[in-house]
């Protein structure tokens, strides 16, 4: 690793000239240290270039129209989920969904096996009742635990989940009483989004399995740092979402095996998803067309394929070990911080590049308004992940994330806030 927080052959200036926000100045002509993309991820021009394209030249519904732009409009969108397809490993594009979000994407799942329960239908790995369980963890997003609140409410199924050791890493201890033959479905994050740490899902996934349970993958957290095959996950469900890896806002990504959106009956229903409609009854377009009800992101799928692109060209291998740097390089950092309070691993190997901490004697989002004022943004608050701040013991947390475009540098403006932090509530 070189002095500068980049990996050999990885340029991260070069990086950041490709994105414009990085440019501009906050608060007073104070340099942007954005340290918030576990939230949102910035754009490079290439995303920006391509979705003004779409729109100004190639602007038409998809799939429907047999003139020049429809046409157009539906070779860009389709051309951008085999560009997806082929980001995640050995995914077929029958394979891939396209959401508003990954929140849609869980939800998608949840509703559908929700709906086959009550149809009745002739598969029963979906048909979940009383006396089935989900299994999900404390350490999950929101995203990821109301779904199968609501499923199991709608159900009868009784909810369990995996607790958290002190050191942030799931207490595995329990794996074999908690995944038993009543399980059907396991729904675990690949990455936490407040303590970054980094779960054997693969080692769940295979326990699941042999207990005849599917299992749902939450990646919203790895897919944009690291190389992810889904099938090498082990999981049946993978769900991402574009606006964490460079892409637009209101796209997001749901893998499954194909076999299963064979037998899965729909989440929403509306035009485009259908094959045929009569007024007594309706069959469905097979998938994954039977999943994207009504008009879909168009624009915003066009994003996505533009993000693959850039995040392909870059490297995935390089920009893994360049978060990994700024990880360790953090965590080094950090522990000159007086009174400060780090939580999950201590191992940069261990976890993404997200750090949240809580500084004593000063509430989270006074934390990051001081940050704030000197240019750094970051995230305060539970961070959509309460459950797990209440395993810790407190409320809220102030949350740094690193990505492809931040340098040694922007750590470096983040300690000398957090010493501005201590200064100024003395």
């Amino acid at each position: 690793m070189t002095v500068t927080g980049t990996n050999v052959g990885y340029d991260v200036d070069t990086v950041r000239k490709d994105f414009p926000i990085l440019e501009r100045t906050v608060h007073d002509g104070r340099r942007l240290v954005y340290l918030d993309s576990a939230n949102t991820s910035q754009k490079p021009r290439t995303v920006l270039d391509a979705m003004e394209e779409f729109l100004s030249r190639h602007n038409a519904n998809i799939h429907r129209a047999s003139h020049a732009l429809g046409e157009e409009a539906t070779e860009a969108y389709e051309a951008a989920r085999l560009k997806v397809a082929r980001f995640v490993g050995s995914a077929d594009e029958t394979e891939i969904v396209f959401t508003k979000n990954i929140s849609e994407a869980i939800n998608l799942v949840a509703y559908s096996v929700g709906n086959a329960s009550t149809l009745g239908t002739g598969d029963p790995r979906l048909r979940v009742g009383p006396g089935d369980e989900v299994v999900i963890t404390v350490m999950e997003h929101h995203s990821n635990i109301v779904p199968w609140q609501l499923l199991c409410e709608r159900t009868g199924a009784t909810l369990k989940w995996f607790d958290v050791s002190e050191d942030g890493t799931l207490d595995m201890s329990r794996l074999d009483e908690l995944v038993n033959e009543r399980t059907k479905i396991v729904a675990v994050a690949h990455q936490s989004n407040m303590l970054g740490t980094i779960n054997p899902v693969r080692l769940i996934a295979e326990r699941a399995h042999h207990v005849g349970a599917l299992v749902l993958v939450d990646a919203a957290q790895s897919v944009p740092h690291r190389g992810v095959d889904v099938r090498d996950l082990g999981a049946d469900f993978v769900g991402f979402t574009g606006h964490k890896m460079c892409g637009p806002t209101g796209i997001g990504v749901l893998w499954a095996r194909r076999e299963l959106l064979d037998v899965m009956p729909p989440f929403l229903g509306g035009g485009e998803m259908i094959e045929t409609v009569e007024m007594e009854r309706s069959t469905f377009a097979p998938p994954p067309h039977k999943f994207e009800a009504g008009t879909m992101p168009i624009t915003e799928a066009v994003g996505l394929g533009a993000a693959v692109d850039y995040l392909t060209e870059l490297d995935r291998d390089a920009v893994d070990a360049h978060d990994q740097d700024l990880t360790a390089y953090a965590l080094d950092q950090f522990a000159g911080v007086e009174g400060l309070r780090l939580f999950g691993p201590a191992d940069a190997a261990d976890r993404g590049p997200v750090v949240s901490f809580e500084v004593d004697g000063v509430h989270p989002h006074d934390v990051s308004q001081v940050l704030d004022a000197e240019g750094v943004a970051v995230r305060a608050g539970h961070h959509c992940a309460r459950p797990l701040h209440k395993r810790f013991g407190v409320t809220a947390s102030t949350r740094a994330s690193f990505y492809l475009y931040n340098t040694r540098a922007d750590v470096d403006a983040l300690v000398a806030g957090l010493a501005q932090v201590k200064r100024y509530f003395g």
